[in-house]
């Protein structure tokens, strides 16, 4: 059982920056391909981002390419999502997440974070 936990969300203006961490349980997530999805208010969980333990595939969604960047240190554990640029419209729940299967969808996730939330004012 890998227990992920996430942390570095807040409220912050349109425009503005956050990085999320994930701590995570397990020490060898390296064999985990970890991600991140958000889900807002009324809405269906989504994908944001993902990355491989050896970093050979990267993926994000488009609402986020250019401006979100995902990184991992396997050695602490832990997985990042640094947030530039923000939006009002990237208001969400944020949650970590580990797969073993690739591409990533809700559907095959192994383990789930408990979310951080992200607002961003205009």
């Amino acid at each position: 059982q890998v227990q992920l936990v996430e942390s570095g969300g807040g409220l912050v203006q349109a425009g503005g920056s956050l990085r999320l961490s994930c701590a995570a349980s397990e020490r060898t997530i390296s064999k985990y391909i970890m991600a991140w999805f958000r889900q807002a208010p009324g809405k269906e969980r989504e994908f944001v981002a993902a990355r491989t333990g050896s970093g050979n595939l990267i993926d994000y969604a488009d609402p986020v390419k250019g401006r979100f960047t995902i990184s991992r240190d396997n050695a602490e554990n832990t997985v990042y999502l640094q947030m530039n640029s923000l939006k009002p419209e990237d208001t969400a729940n944020y949650y970590c997440a580990a797969s073993e299967i690739w591409p990533m969808t809700p559907g095959r996730v192994n383990y789930w974070g408990q979310g951080t939330q992200v607002t961003v004012s205009s």
